[in-house]
Formats: structure tokens, sequence, C-alpha cells
């Protein structure tokens, strides 16, 4: 690092490679930059913080008006050659003045440094704490920030506490990987007191959408679930525990949590993991009738197509050659394209993933960030929104971020383009509508990941 420390008469300054010296802001100062368009204003805790969760007990959570993100944690994941263009999609500029903000003096210490070492214009602000308690200084927050937590908040669950928004007295905890445990090979280092969730519990082939309530609802029944429970999700790959929340609240689990990071936030956090294999106590009764939430599903093909007649958006969440129809994408789907109409959503790099959703440290990437890309490709809040992928899995990311954010009107087709390339009286469309080329995902940050304790090293 070139940024050096510096004491003056007004405080604490840190000065950067350049000219500029990196000021502490009071909260007056702070107030008046929100809004101006020569500088970015930016928050450096984690996503559970920033999405509305009570920081350090303040009596009101979420972030400053207007306020980007950029986690501390994202500058152990970032390869260097990515960093000023990964920083550029964040609206992180050398040409604008900077504000990083944080009530963790050592994460925002080290944040500012890093940017001042390399050229940018930054100044901090230490008293988020002090904002969020006076009322009279506005914060934005995701209505429903509660769906995705933190490693901390159910580390403090599971120590018998009652973290923010738990108001429950029974909860259980599942790894979510497709299989039985004994093949499971996401469930052999778990967090400890995890249950296993195969997916099939919750779906069949061939389609691959959801199997009839009756199943669902015995194979609940059997691993402990029931509507009354808080159940919290996580899984290596978000796609899983995802889908299944989506299933859960279909039928009818009131409250259903994701953790955000999974296993390898859990583990990066200190936290414990065990390899033993745990066994639920099956239940009596589920506690309401299966579906109790079928709005949220389109299951086939003809339901699609006639809502779409009606202003439906059919939005696909597949790779962009699935998209163009260059692949299928699966060796069990034989037909390329899309049905008629799609609009591209954004994805990832082929049909495993959602690379671009994701942060580097393999949390969610900011709903805003998402909303901002889709508004290019036509897509707003108010919509009736429909996301699909190939088989399901991949819709419950965006339709998730859609919860979090309050956005009435977004659904899962289930039956997805394997369900539609089935029959041929479905139109097809190939190629990028009107010839467009793909849309920049502004989310490059390189294939690096942490060295350390992290599972995933």
């Amino acid at each position: 690092m070139c940024a050096a420390l510096l004491t003056t008469a007004v405080g604490l300054v840190m000065a950067g490679c350049d000219s500029h010296k990196i000021q502490t802001l009071d909260t007056a100062a702070m107030a008046d930059l929100i809004g101006k368009p020569d500088t970015v204003i930016i928050d450096t805790r984690d996503d559970s913080l920033y999405n509305g969760f009570h920081d350090q007990g303040a009596p009101r959570g979420g972030h400053l008006p207007g306020a980007g993100q950029f986690t501390t944690a994202w500058l152990d994941y970032i390869a260097p050659d990515k960093f000023e263009s990964f920083a550029a999609g964040k609206g992180i500029t050398r040409d604008k003045r900077v504000v990083f903000y944080d009530s963790n003096p050592d994460n925002l210490e080290r944040v500012s440094a890093e940017f001042a070492s390399r050229g940018y214009k930054v100044d901090i602000y230490k008293d988020y704490l002090a904002w969020a308690a006076d009322s009279s200084r506005p914060l934005e927050s995701f209505p429903n920030y509660t769906l995705a937590v933190s490693p901390q908040w159910l580390d403090r669950l599971m120590k018998g506490g009652k973290p923010e928004s738990y108001d429950n007295d029974q909860y259980m905890l599942f790894e979510v990987s497709w299989g039985p445990l004994e093949k499971s090979n996401a469930y052999m280092q778990h967090i400890v007191g995890a249950y296993h969730f195969d997916t099939d519990w919750i779906e069949n082939a061939p389609v691959w959408n959801l199997s009839d309530p009756k199943v669902i609802e015995a194979n609940l029944l059997k691993n402990g679930i029931t509507a009354g429970k808080t159940i919290v999700l996580y899984s290596d790959n978000q796609l899983a525990a995802l889908r299944v929340l989506w299933a859960l609240k279909w039928a009818g689990v009131k409250d259903v949590r994701f953790l955000n990071g999974g296993l390898r936030g859990w583990v990066d956090a200190g936290l414990p993991t065990e390899t033993k294999a745990n066994t639920p106590e099956p239940a009596e009764s589920f506690g309401v009738k299966i579906p109790a939430n079928p709005q949220i599903d389109i299951s086939l093909p003809a339901e699609a197509q006639a809502l779409q007649k009606e202003g439906l958006k059919l939005i696909s969440n597949r790779s962009w050659d699935e998209y163009t129809g260059k692949v299928s994408g699966y060796d069990y789907i034989p037909g390329k394209g899309e049905p008629k109409g799609a609009i591209w959503g954004f994805a990832g790099t082929d049909s495993s993933n959602m690379a671009d959703y994701y942060d580097p440290d393999n949390t969610l990437r900011n709903p805003n960030e998402i909303f901002a890309l889709w508004k290019g490709q036509g897509i707003e809040k108010g919509d009736r929104l429909a996301f699909y992928c190939g088989t399901g899995w991949r819709a419950g990311v965006p339709w998730f971020m859609t919860q979090l954010a309050g956005w009435p009107t977004t659904y899962i087709y289930d039956g997805g383009w394997n369900a539609w390339q089935m029959d041929s009286v479905f139109p097809v469309q190939k190629g990028a509508p009107d010839g467009m080329s793909k849309p920049d995902a502004f989310n490059d940050f390189g294939k690096v990941h942490r060295q350390g304790a992290s599972c995933k090293s």
C-alpha cells in the first residue's frame, strides 16, 4: 500500500498516491454529498447490513440513499488485473470522488487505503451508526431483507439466541443438493447440526417440474418440515437452495431463509463444521394444504403462452449461448432456442451457474445492480415477470431477488425451455432478437479464490 496515515487538526487523514488526501467526513458533510453527480457513495459492509438488518443494535437498518456496495471481503478475491474494470462496474472511477462508509473502522481503513493506493479520490465516513440512530436521516432497505441471512445471524440462532426478525421457537437447517444423503458430496462437510435436503424430494423427471403435492408433503413430513417451522437453507451452489426455497414457499412454509454465501461464508467467518450425518425427526402434520401459494408457479408452456398474450414477460436466465440457440445447455434436452418473445435476463457461463448474479465472495450480487441491468432489457418493477431457465434451478435466483425487493408480480415458469421444446406447437426463437449483442453484466472479477481457511480454497 502507498497510502500513508497523517494526523491533522481536524482528525485522521490518509494520503493516497496522488495529491488527494483522504478526509474523514462528519454527518453534515456526508448528507450534503448525497445525490451529487460527481460523488459515488459506497457501503463496504456485508450484504445483510446493506439490505436492511440492523447494524450493532441500531434502531434502523439499511444503506445511505443511493449508496452502492463494495464489501471489504471482496478484496481477497478480485484478480489484480480485473480490479479497475470491476470497480468501474460499481460506478467507482478515478474521475469521481468516492466516499466509503462502514461501522467497522478496520474494514473501512482497509478498503479506502486500497483504493487510495490505486489513485482514486477517496474520503471516508465513520458515523453510520449515528446516522442510523437519527430518524431524520434517510435510509434505504429492501422490504423483505430478512429472507437472506448472514452466518452471524445463523450462529446466534443456533446458540439459542433471538436474532433480528426471528420470533419462532422451532427451526431447522438444511444443506441442499441433488441426490440421497449417502451420495451427496456437498454434505460430506456441513454446518454443525445441518440436515441434508435432496432436491428430488420436490421435483421429478423428465420435465423436472414440481412433484405432486401429496408426494412433496410426504417427503417434507418425513424430514420434519412443517409450515410453522423456520427453515434455513444453504447450498454449495446457490441454485439448489433457492430452488427449494421457492418450492417451500409454494408449499406454504411461512418462514424460509437463505444463508447468503453458503458454507464458504460460514467457514470464512470461523464457524464450525462437521462430517457426521444428522437425521431429522419426522413430523405428523404439515399445517396447511399444499400448495398454499400456487400463484407463484406457472407450471407448463400452455399457461405461460396464454399469459404472454396478456402481457406477461418471459425472462430467460439461461447462458447467452443457450439464449441465442447455439447450444441446448443439457445433454438430455435436444432442442435449441427459446420460447418466442423471451427476454434475456442475464445468467452465467453455462447451465450450472448464474455468475452474473454472484459477488466475488460467493454471496448474491446487490439486487439494485441487477435491476439496473434489467432496465436496459426493458424489465421493470411492476411488470408481470416469469423467470425460467432449462429446468427451473437458475430461475430461482432472480425470483428471489425480486422477493427481497418486494416486487409484487413475479413468478417462476417451472417448465422452462425443457417443457417448451418437447412440443412443436410452441413457437421458438433462435438468435439474438434484432441482432443485439450480448449485454455487459459489469461483473468480471476474474477466477480468483481466497487463500486460507475457506473450504473453497
